[in-house]
């Protein structure tokens, strides 16, 4: 009598089961690594061919959530020929639902990215602020991060997680942690008050609350002033919007007055003569616009008053745009023999001792 070997049963299933359902998984992984690797070699070069770059920076993102879905897709088939009892396969059913989900949510990130590093970055390069280059970034991660927590939320629905019960239960601690937060909220909205109605732009000139310095950077929380001395200050964005903000960097150009003391000796011809170097000076220099006043405005106790108002253009430094005015005008006016005044005082000295009464000595100081 011919004796029939039953077969040991492992987990409900026979070791051939689990060895064909092993050998399917790494088929499908080997397979998987096999379209990666026909992505790299011929696909990319196919892309890179065509005009549109939309498809090179897709397939370039998609490629591993595409190979990822496959293998899920490899084990799927796998394991259905393996028998299990009813709570292993719900189980089972819910990590599959869970990786879908997950593997949806890493497309739409990797598509979103494509648009975004497509089209949203050269916009914001061919604007003329700069605020945006350094807010996208953040944007960027703030919408990545969104569709995260969403494909989790989905993801811990489908596998039979009452989804409202857990964020009901969160409410109270969110309350709380919104009174907790309110300052970072506060900022939060500052920042984009800044970024919707730009008062400046990085490397703009400011002054606020008593702070003259560069704009350095924009955060979500802070803003960051660099000083004229080299120190960075940085300031809540918060306070930022609820203080006023004068922008130097927006002046269309900066304005200089100088006034300049000539002796009592000069005469008419001569006064008349420093006015026409002096709009000869700002005529001719290079640094400023032709908008300028040249006046006569006063009689002072030592000198005569020529009042010089002029601009000088946004693009040029404020420092050697002076220095080359006063240079002029101090080579200008020694040429043509026009004396500066310093000051001076005369005094009558009436009863001295030492002298007869009825004399007076005149002392220029």
């Amino acid at each position: 009598m011919q004796t029939q070997i039953t077969p040991e049963i492992y987990y409900e299933n026979t070791f051939s089961d689990w060895a064909i359902a092993i050998a399917l998984i790494v088929v499908s992984i080997l397979l998987a690594k096999f379209l990666y690797f026909v992505i790299e070699k011929f696909l990319k070069k196919f892309t890179s061919k065509t005009e549109n770059k939309l498809d090179d920076i897709l397939l370039d993102l998609l490629k591993e959530p595409l190979v990822f879905a496959f293998i899920i897709l490899g084990a799927w088939y796998s394991l259905q020929i393996l028998n299990f009892d009813e709570n292993t396969l719900d189980f089972i059913s819910k990590v599959y639902y869970v990786l879908i989900i997950f593997d949806i949510a890493w497309f739409m990130v990797r598509i979103f990215d494509a648009i975004v590093e497509r089209y949203i970055v050269p916009f914001t390069k061919q604007t003329k602020t700069k605020l945006d280059d350094q807010l996208l970034p953040i944007l960027r991660k703030g919408i990545k991060t969104s569709i995260w927590i969403l494909s989790i939320l989905v993801a811990l629905n489908n596998a039979g997680y009452d989804v409202g019960a857990i964020l009901a239960s969160l409410g109270i601690g969110g309350l709380a942690f919104a009174l907790a937060a309110k300052d970072t909220v506060a900022n939060l909205f500052g920042s984009l008050t800044i970024f919707l109605d730009e008062p400046f732009q990085i490397g703009d000139r400011i002054i606020i609350g008593g702070y003259d310095g560069f704009i350095e950077e924009v955060g979500l929380r802070s803003t960051r002033i660099r000083l004229l001395n080299g120190r960075i200050v940085t300031m809540s964005n918060s306070s930022m919007t609820n203080s006023p903000i004068e922008n130097i960097s927006s002046e269309p150009s900066r304005k200089v007055t100088l006034d300049l003391g000539l002796t009592y000796d000069t005469t008419p011809a001569k006064m008349q003569e420093a006015m026409d170097i002096l709009t000869d000076i700002i005529s001719l220099n290079g640094y400023t616009d032709d908008n300028h006043i040249v006046s006569f405005i006063a009689f002072q106790d030592s000198a005569l008053i020529i009042r010089l108002i002029y601009y000088i253009e946004k693009e040029n430094c404020i420092f050697e745009s002076q220095s080359s005015v006063n240079m002029e005008i101090l080579k200008r006016f020694d040429d043509a023999e026009l004396e500066f005044a310093f000051p001076t005082q005369t005094l009558h000295l009436d009863n001295i001792s030492s002298i007869r009464q009825d004399k007076t000595i005149d002392i220029t100081i």
